[in-house]
């Protein structure tokens, strides 16, 4: 099934069904290309049919291609084209135009990628008295429910996931493949979440690390343009570090650096044995 790209100020409407009151409600799902969005599309279409389903994607250019593999086989199994969204900048880009590396705690990229393409698109299509949004979140992260909300007015939001029955992510994995659709690859991989083919600015240490070990070539990427970008702005990093209390920059390549460096012989009187035998 073809997606439909439109710009970041899009001028497309979508067409009610001939049997539908143009009044109804407009049923929008922020389409992430991960399983929450996914299950979450699927509770709507099952709760209000499809005639008036929207599922909004945007493009950041930087996904990982079976993200949008993803996304097809979904949509042309609830027989719905989805409309993809995307302002034409990469992560990268945004950060040098801002002259600001992302990280966990703010991710311009999010907010220029992903909420305002997705915002201009609902200014021109969906008006906020007949329109409901649905984000995919589910019951495990309900803390953030207030926060989506206000960010997203004037629209009603609601979240499908935070609803009984509560499905874990193992179940909703389940669940796409009982339905015939192979999940993403990103969560065979290891991965928690499918956005920026495992190289998320909102990621912390820990998956850093192990984007380093299950696709070094990707961390590489990575790496290479936050060097990039420390050059122009200086000492700083997508990761902090604390040491003796102090917080600093931990880049990309130092990181890389300890994972990758020879352990260093142990220590001790048992040890000496076991270093000397070796």
């Amino acid at each position: 099934m073809a997606m439909t790209t439109v710009s970041p100020n899009p001028a497309q409407t979508v067409p009610a069904s001939p049997n539908t009151d143009a009044n109804e409600m407009l049923h929008v799902v922020q389409f992430s290309g991960g399983i929450g969005s996914w299950a979450t599309a699927m509770r709507v279409a099952a709760e209000h049919g499809t005639d008036r389903l929207v599922l909004l994607a945007a493009d950041t250019k930087v996904e990982d291609p079976d993200l949008w593999r993803f996304v097809r086989e979904a949509a042309a199994h609830l027989g719905v084209t989805p409309v993809v969204v995307a302002d034409g900048r990469n992560p990268w880009q945004v950060f040098a135009d801002q002259r600001f590396i992302g990280n966990s705690r703010i991710a311009p990229c999010s907010r220029v990628l992903k909420q305002k393409p997705c915002r201009d698109w609902l200014t021109a299509n969906a008006d906020p008295a007949t329109t409901v949004l649905y984000v995919g979140i589910d019951w495990s992260e309900q803390r953030r429910t207030p926060a989506i909300e206000r960010g997203w007015q004037p629209w009603t939001v609601r979240f499908p996931m935070c609803e009984p029955p509560y499905l874990t992510k193992a179940q909703m994995l389940e669940w796409a493949r009982a339905e015939g659709i192979e999940p993403p690859r990103a969560y065979a991989e290891g991965f928690s979440h499918n956005n920026c083919f495992g190289a998320c600015v909102r990621a912390g240490q820990g998956q850093w690390r192990h984007l380093l070990a299950v696709a070094p070539e990707r961390f590489a990427a990575a790496e290479a343009e936050e060097e990039r970008l420390r050059d122009e702005l200086g000492d700083v990093a997508i990761l902090r570090e604390r040491r003796k209390g102090v917080s600093r920059p931990l880049p990309l390549r130092e990181l890389r650096r300890r994972a990758t460096a020879i352990a260093p012989p142990e220590r001790g009187p048992d040890a000496a044995a076991t270093n000397r035998s070796a």
